[in-house]
This record gives C-alpha cells, sequence and structure tokens, in this order.
C-alpha cells in the first residue's frame, strides 16, 4: 500500500513539473518572437474566416492556418480567394474532429514552420476555451498565442465545465498523445 502511495506521489511530482514548463516556454517564445508570425484560425464558422480574410488585409505578409471538418475546407478557400489572399499562403487543415484537435493535429506542423507566436482567432463565445486549449497545446511546444475575437450574435460564452474537460484532454495529449475524443460517440475518429 506505502509503495503505490509513493509511485502515486512520484508520477503526480512529474505531471506537474512537465507541466510547469508550459509557462516558461510561453515566456521564451513571447521574448522571442514578440509580433505574431501566422493567423490560425479555428473553422465551424463561415464568418470566422470572413473576418480573418479581412484581418489579413493589414498583415499580408503572415500566412493562414485553418483547421476545420475536411468537407467546409472547399468553402473556406473559396472565401480567402474572394478577398485576394493567395493560395501560397493558406493551408487549410481538415484533420480535426473538435476543438481539442483543432489544436493538436497542427501543434506539430507549428513546430515544424518553427512559429512561435500566432494569431488565434475564433468566436468571441468560444475564446475562452480555444485560450485555454491552446496555451496547453501549443504552449507545451513552444508556441504562444494573440487571441483575436470575432464578434458573434448572442451566444453565451462556454461553460466553464467545458473549459476544464478540454483542458483535461490536452493533457491527455501532451502525457500520451492521445486526446481521448474517440471515448465521445458522436465523432468518427481521435
Amino acid at each position: 500500500m506505502k509503495r503505490k502511495q509513493r509511485l502515486m506521489w512520484l508520477v503526480l511530482a512529474i505531471a506537474l513539473l512537465l507541466t510547469s514548463i508550459i509557462p516558461v516556454r510561453i515566456a521564451i517564445a513571447f521574448y522571442q518572437t514578440p509580433l505574431p508570425q501566422a493567423i490560425f484560425v479555428l473553422g465551424g464558422d463561415a464568418e470566422r474566416m470572413r473576418f480573418a480574410a479581412q484581418f489579413w488585409q493589414s498583415r499580408q505578409n503572415l500566412d493562414i492556418w485553418v483547421s476545420d471538418f475536411a468537407w467546409n475546407l472547399d468553402a473556406n478557400r473559396r472565401i480567402f480567394l474572394q478577398y485576394g489572399v493567395a493560395e501560397a499562403k493558406l493551408h487549410l487543415d481538415g484533420r480535426a474532429t473538435d476543438t481539442v484537435t483543432n489544436f493538436t493535429t497542427l501543434a506539430g506542423d507549428f513546430a515544424h514552420q518553427r512559429l512561435q507566436h500566432i494569431y488565434l482567432i475564433t468566436s468571441d463565445y468560444h475564446l475562452r476555451r480555444a485560450r485555454a486549449i491552446a496555451t496547453i497545446v501549443l504552449g507545451s511546444q513552444g508556441t504562444v498565442v494573440t487571441p483575436v475575437a470575432v464578434a458573434s450574435q448572442n451566444q453565451p460564452s462556454e461553460s466553464l465545465v467545458r473549459v476544464l474537460r478540454d483542458c483535461g484532454r490536452s493533457f491527455l495529449w501532451i502525457f500520451f498523445g492521445r486526446t481521448g475524443s474517440s471515448l465521445n460517440p458522436r465523432l468518427n475518429s481521435e
């Protein structure tokens, strides 16, 4: 019994140590790259795409990364092209199945591109949860986000329960490489 308790405390201490590295990595990223290097848009709403395309107009040196359901990508591409965004500036990704996987599927791509600071564009009601997930998932990879809210029509902010649930799933991804989305019967894949 004492051995199990000691093992539990050891695992907890290691987990705490690993998660305490996230704020340090965020601080280093922000210090090294005070200005965002790219725009990251969470899918699920065409208004976010239009907003991001307009936002890009004054930041045309930045690439735009979009994470959405695969079936929305063609419509997203058309919106950006209508606003004059060059195809070469667009990175459309259809691997995500939910908000957590919006981040986990692109975290490696951002690291590979050496993106340490990105704009995060999503709806105002969704921003608290998205920012919490980004802090954990992208922060663990050394990427900091500057959030940009898209105004929505009378949408209440997402519940704290959803925020905490997805924070837990984000930590699951850090430690095990899985988000737990396969546990949701409404989703097809991890």
